[in-house]
C-alpha cells in the first residue's frame, strides 16, 4: 500500500481558455494519472482506487471545469471529503487569465465560450469567472497566464509539481530497420547503411549489435567512429536547446537495412555517451524481427 507521504492529488481547474489543456498535458509528462473534465462526484471513487493501488495511483492530476458544471456543489462536497481523508490532501492548481488575454484567444480559435455558444465571448468569461471564484478562493496555487507562452506554462508546472527533476527530459535512442519501416514518432533519423555490415562474415549473421563481437567490428573502421564523433558533436549541440523548448523528450532513430546490427551497436554507443547527463533509454524496435537478414 501507497504510505500518506506518497500520495499526490492535484485539481487542475480555473477558467476556460487559461491553459488546462497544456496542464494536463504537462502533468502527464511528470508521470501522473491524468483524468480530464472527470465529474465531481466520481472523485470519491477515484479516492478508493488511490487507497487500493500500490503505487500505481499515487501521483493524479483530475480536470475539472464549467463542461460539469451542474456537479459544482458536489465539488465542494467531495473536496471535503477529500481533506477529511487520512489518505489524500488534494493541492488545487487554478489557471486564470485576463479578460482581454481570454477574448483574444477565443477569436484566435473561433471558438465560442461554453457558457455564451450564441453570445459574445466576454459575456460566457465574465459569468464563469462569478461561477468560479469560491473555487478560486480554495486554490492552493494560482497561475495567471495571460503573459504567458504554453513553454513558459509547462514550464512553471514541470518546476514546481516535479518530483525528480533531473528525468524530465529523456533521451530516446532507437534502433530500427529502413526494411521495415521509419519509425513514425522519430524526432531524428540516422542512416547508417553507408558503414560496413557484419552481415556478410558467416558466423556473425545471426548475431546482433549486443554482441561484443559485433559491435567491435562495427565501431573499428573509420568511418564508424567519423560519423559518431559528428552524431554526438551535433546532438551535444541540440539536446540543451531540445530541452529549453520544453520538450519532454527527443526519439533519436538510428537505422540500418535490418535493425540488427549496425544500428543496434550504434544505438548503444550514443546512449551510453549521454547517460551521465540526460536520462536515456534505448529501444532495439526491430532486433528480433528476423535475425539473419541483411543489416
Amino acid at each position: 500500500m501507497t504510505s500518506v507521504n506518497d500520495v499526490e492529488l492535484v485539481i487542475i481547474t480555473g477558467m476556460s481558455g487559461a491553459g488546462k489543456t497544456v496542464a494536463v498535458q504537462s502533468f502527464e509528462d511528470l508521470g501522473f494519472f491524468c483524468v480530464d473534465n472527470l465529474p465531481p462526484t466520481l472523485m470519491p471513487k477515484i479516492l478508493e482506487l488511490m487507497k487500493e493501488s500500490s503505487n500505481k495511483m499515487n501521483r493524479v492530476a483530475l480536470v475539472m471545469d464549467l463542461r460539469g458544471r451542474e456537479f459544482f456543489d458536489s465539488l465542494f462536497k467531495a473536496l471535503d471529503h477529500f481533506n477529511d481523508s487520512d489518505h489524500v490532501t488534494p493541492r488545487i492548481l487554478y489557471l486564470d487569465a485576463d479578460d482581454d488575454a481570454l477574448v483574444r484567444r477565443y477569436k484566435e480559435t473561433r471558438r465560442s465560450h461554453p457558457l455564451a455558444p450564441l453570445g459574445l465571448p466576454l459575456e460566457g468569461i465574465q459569468q464563469e469567472r462569478y461561477l468560479l471564484q469560491d473555487l478560486k478562493g480554495r486554490a492552493q496555487t494560482i497561475y495567471n497566464t495571460s503573459k504567458l507562452k504554453p513553454r513558459e506554462l509547462r514550464e512553471k508546472i514541470l518546476a514546481e509539481f516535479s518530483a525528480n527533476k533531473q528525468s524530465l527530459f529523456t533521451v530516446n535512442v532507437m534502433s530500427f530497420g529502413f526494411k521495415y519501416g521509419i519509425p513514425i514518432d522519430a524526432d531524428l533519423v540516422f542512416d547508417v547503411r553507408f558503414l560496413p555490415n557484419p552481415h556478410y562474415i558467416d558466423h556473425m549473421r545471426p548475431q546482433t549489435g549486443l554482441d561484443e563481437e559485433v559491435s567491435t567490428y562495427v565501431m573499428k573502421w573509420t568511418e564508424t567512429q567519423k560519423f559518431l564523433e559528428k552524431t554526438l558533436d551535433l546532438l551535444t549541440f541540440m539536446l540543451p536547446h531540445y530541452k529549453r523548448e520544453g520538450k519532454s523528450q527527443l526519439i533519436v532513430a538510428i537505422g540500418c537495412t535490418g535493425g540488427q546490427h549496425r544500428s543496434v551497436a550504434l544505438t548503444e554507443e550514443i546512449a551510453r555517451s549521454f547517460a551521465k547527463d540526460y536520462h536515456t533509454r534505448i529501444t532495439h524496435r526491430d532486433i528480433e524481427k528476423r535475425k539473419g537478414a541483411i543489416s
